[in-house]
């Protein structure tokens, strides 16, 4: 799979650029602040839905512009189809597949599928666990792109149920009649059967991933392993992908009625997907802490380059998006990733000067400055 044109209006620092793409390794080369990232960010969009930069829209939008429209097309094999994403800050987004409007912003995934390292991954080593549970959450989305409507559910559930939660705290605290709390049965269930589902896949995933992660780290930096992903579950019990959904289930509804208590108190949830962790092992140690930042870039790297073999795996092959990252490593990493990156079906690169792209990664080359984007 790859993109074979993007087409942006008002979208971050562009009023409108039209960018043809070719299989194979494009590099985009400018200064900071110039819109390199601008390019590949809105490529990640459309394979997301969301930026790896910010967690709203609203920046996405050029200043002084009521919306932002992304547009790509994109071949699969002999299959090609137009895909195009309306930004529209406060209201709902809009979306359209081959020119037609009958479809929700999240059908477009699947369409375009990427894998996107950048200088902000080395918060999946050493950030918090919200970091790692994103990357999770949209790898599954990527091998399946239903799973948006079971996060979107969750999440609903989720607002639902800590509103109860917050109301019946609040009248504890100022000593009102208590809340009928019957309704919170209700919602529990809810929460178990979505975020069973949830839970399932992420599990699935992490053992799927979990030799292809170690693989790929002793490619990066041979001799430094090995890694392990292991998931640490708000449960409290032993969770696995050996686990059925309805025994995932039946845990979280156990769980659920274990913190109650504690949950009315507080008024906010306490157990479920939202509030687990992925702990990343190097050599018997939490990488978190005990790594070096050398190989804290490298388990961040460990991680993109095994997603990107697990989706490459799976039949659809994504892009691989590499956003100033060479600027990050030492030659030695620096020349171990082009050598990996270089046979994939579509690369993309940016970087600050030409330099920094290893001559490994032959290929189209732009200059973007100043909003212009320039094929050399």
């Amino acid at each position: 799979m790859h993109v074979t044109h993007l087409s942006l209006a008002d979208f971050r620092s562009y009023a409108r650029v039209e960018v043809p793409l070719d299989p194979g390794v494009t590099a985009f080369v400018g200064a900071n602040g110039q819109g390199k990232t601008n390019l590949v960010e809105a490529v990640g969009y459309l394979a997301t839905l969301g930026s790896h930069r910010v967690s709203s829209d609203a920046p996405l939008v050029r200043m002084g512009a009521e919306r932002a429209v992304i547009r790509a097309a994109v071949t699969q094999g002999e299959r090609s189809q137009l895909v195009e994403l309306e930004l529209n800050p406060g209201r709902a987004n809009r979306a359209r597949i081959n020119r037609s409007s009958q479809v929700r912003p999240r059908d477009v995934l699947g369409i375009v599928r990427t894998v996107l390292f950048a200088p902000e991954d080395l918060a999946l080593v050493k950030g918090d666990p919200g970091e790692r549970r994103r990357f999770l959450d949209e790898l599954v989305t990527a091998r399946s792109p239903r799973m948006a409507g079971v996060r979107s559910d969750y999440e609903r559930v989720l607002k639902q149920r800590n509103t109860l939660l917050k109301s019946a705290a609040m009248a504890r605290r100022h000593g009102g009649r208590s809340l009928d709390l019957s309704t919170l049965d209700v919602w529990d269930q809810h929460l178990g059967q979505v975020g069973a589902e949830l839970l399932a896949q992420r599990l699935d995933l992490i053992a799927t991933l979990q030799p292809l992660a170690d693989k790929a780290y002793a490619d990066v930096a041979p001799g430094g392993g090995p890694v392990t992903l292991e998931y640490r579950s708000s449960v409290g019990a032993e969770v696995g992908p050996a686990r059925t959904r309805e025994e995932l289930y039946a845990q979280l509804i156990e769980a659920l009625a274990g913190v109650r208590k504690q949950e009315i108190e507080r008024g906010v949830t306490l157990v479920g997907p939202h509030r687990d962790d992925l702990v990343l092992g190097l050599r018997s140690m939490p990488a978190k802490g005990y790594a070096s930042h050398g190989e804290s870039w490298s388990y961040a790297l460990a991680l993109r380059l095994a997603s990107y073999e697990l989706l490459r795996g799976e039949g659809n092959e994504p892009v691989l998006v590499l956003d100033d990252v060479f600027a990050e490593l030492d030659a030695r990493r620096r020349e171990r990733l082009a050598e990996l990156v270089a046979p994939g079906e579509q690369v993309l690169v940016t970087a600050a000067v030409g330099e920094d792209v290893p001559g490994v990664l032959a290929g189209a080359r732009y200059a973007v400055s100043a909003g212009e984007v320039e094929r050399l």
